[in-house]
């Protein structure tokens, strides 16, 4: 091959690799554009992890948050929301319930979780308000203690602890606890429960039809 042949090949080359380098990056775009399946969320069974036992029915270990670590205590904290004045928001994860009082406040309470809290996300709203509900025993733990009570007045000991406010159709709800304890952690049955001081303080701030988002991460 000639010099001018072997000159015009090499610059067909030069010319030709900023346009293939052009193509193999709008490829390379396209195929990380194109939108991935969403991953479903786990069921509940795959993250449901109790962290410690529950307390009995029966047994009143108090209605006092006072002894909870400090980022459990009810307080109002810095949030930032475009949610309206009064919407609680439940962070299953953090352990939080927060109520918007304004676009950059909240009262923030330490909650407990238990089986039901992590079967559901969405929004939902407040139906019906209890106070010093009754306690009926799930079936499922009912198997394993056959020794305890079927169905339990409210009043002190009592596991729904001194108020509960239900969520939606069903019995999925906020209620109380007869273990302060309990709060921060993950226990077998229960949805979202709050020491009764804080319970009681809630459900006089709220009423029925308020909005409730649950966030499971």
């Amino acid at each position: 091959m000639t010099r001018a042949g072997t000159t015009t090949a090499r610059l067909r080359k030069i010319r030709w690799q900023p346009v293939w380098a052009a193509w193999i990056g709008t490829a390379l775009l396209c195929f990380c554009s194109v939108p991935l399946p969403a991953a479903p969320r786990p069921l509940a069974p795959a993250i449901f992890q109790p962290t410690m036992a529950d307390v009995p029915p029966g047994v009143d270990h108090g209605n006092s948050g006072d002894d909870l670590p400090d980022q459990f205590q009810r307080r109002a904290v810095f949030y930032r929301s475009q949610l309206s004045v009064g919407t609680i928001i439940i962070d299953v994860a953090d352990g939080h319930l927060y109520l918007i009082e304004s676009e950059t406040r909240a009262l923030r309470y330490g909650i407990g979780v238990g089986r039901n809290g992590f079967d559901r996300a969405g929004l939902v709203s407040i139906t019906r308000k209890v106070e010093w509900p009754q306690w009926q025993t799930p079936p499922d733990l009912l198997a394993l203690q056959p020794s305890f009570p079927r169905v339990m007045a409210g009043g002190p000991g009592n596991p729904l602890g001194a108020r509960q406010m239900d969520l939606g159709s069903t019995t999925y709800s906020i209620h109380g606890t007869n273990a302060p304890e309990t709060i921060g952690q993950i226990l077998a049955w229960g949805c979202f429960r709050l020491v009764n001081e804080d319970v009681i303080d809630l459900y006089d701030r709220v009423s029925i039809g308020t909005r409730v988002i649950v966030r499971q991460n």
